[in-house]
């Protein structure tokens, strides 16, 4: 990736991205998206703040504002560290929370309103105190894919990155797993334990430890839910010669299927490793723009049309306007916020 996040010259930031995004970005937008870049690069140092860009930006953002992309591992522990007054997270409302949770003395925004997740949605803190109650004793694990009094019930949070290293790490004979179905049905797959979803089981669940390791919950991510094995045939049948990535909120059966799978920065990374000249993601579809931009030696299989509508809320003019208007400020509860950054903290720790 180009560091553009401190260029504040038109011409220099319009000549940047031309290159490396022509074919990416409509040609007759980029002297536009080049002209917000360099008015929230400018407002940026001047109210000393930190633009977190998630990989699922698109790429006129992702490719020119952020301080530092990644995953919400990566962004998680860059939001621990900084000493920045004034976090910018352009990502979807848990992970700013997750930022104010690290933060609690600094200012984060969240450019749009309206960016929430299908994922953390799923999932409520009440729901987590009831399997508490039908488990008792029984570590809690939720994914980063939470909302905040969610992670507050949790005694450990963990990302795609670190999901199998965090149930490993948990001396414990049963987990319960946090809320992606497929993600914990990989974890399983991976670590080799049985697992059960107690919200559709039948049968005397309070013996759950006697038959089951990981207690999930039937959450879905509404993107990687649509991804399927035919899509993979479809596609080595086409290009035999590709190789395809796999997010872990995917299916098993996609993730068993595919040559990689794990977190959206080992997959970044992946690709500008591989002597393969062809490549397939199979994720969040501005992602792969992305990738495309800082791989133009290579082929990437444009098959995807899944775009996540809650990082999609995410533009260059909304990021504008939250530092312009100082919003949307994302608070937390500090009863909630202590209890969530434990579990945050520790998964921190593992990482």
């Amino acid at each position: 990736m180009t560091d553009l996040s401190t260029e504040t010259s038109l011409d220099a930031m319009l000549e940047k991205i031309t290159i490396m995004l022509h074919g990416i970005v409509p040609d007759i937008e980029l002297r536009y998206k080049a002209e917000l870049a360099c008015d929230i690069n400018r407002l940026k140092r001047e109210k000393n703040a930190l633009i977190l860009g998630h990989n699922y930006m698109e790429p006129a953002l992702f490719h020119t504002i952020p301080d530092f992309v990644g995953d919400s591992l990566e962004l998680s522990r860059r939001a621990a560290t900084t000493d920045k007054d004034t976090i910018v997270f352009c990502g979807v409302r848990f992970m700013a929370e997750t930022a104010k949770i690290l933060n609690p003395g600094k200012t984060v925004l969240l450019p749009s309103e309206k960016a929430g997740c299908s994922l953390a949605a799923s999932i409520t803190a009440q729901d987590v105190r009831a399997l508490k109650e039908r488990f008792p004793g029984v570590p809690v694990v939720s994914y980063v894919n939470t909302y905040a009094d969610v992670k507050a019930e949790s005694d450990l949070c963990c990302t795609s990155a670190n999901a199998a290293a965090v149930v490993n790490s948990l001396d414990a004979e049963t987990v319960i797993s946090l809320p992606d179905e497929y993600l914990a049905r990989n974890v399983a797959r991976e670590t080799d334990k049985r697992i059960i979803f107690p919200t559709v089981s039948t049968g005397n669940d309070s013996n759950a430890n006697g038959f089951a390791q990981i207690i999930g919950w039937p959450g879905r991510c509404e993107v990687h839910e649509k991804f399927t094995v035919k899509d993979i045939e479809e596609a080595r049948a086409q290009f035999p010669d590709t190789i395809i990535l796999a997010h872990p909120e995917c299916s098993p059966e996609v993730v068993a299927a595919a040559d990689f799978s794990a977190s959206t920065s080992a997959m970044i990374k992946y690709v500008g490793a591989t002597n393969a000249r062809r490549y397939l993601l199979l994720t969040e579809c501005a992602m792969g723009d992305n990738v495309a931009a800082a791989n133009p030696d290579k082929e990437m299989l444009r098959l995807c049309s899944v775009r996540c509508p809650h990082m999609n809320q995410i533009t260059l003019e909304d990021t504008l306007a939250a530092l312009e208007n100082n919003q949307y400020v994302i608070e937390v509860p500090e009863t909630i916020r202590v209890r969530a950054a434990r579990a945050v903290e520790r998964m921190l720790a593992i990482s």
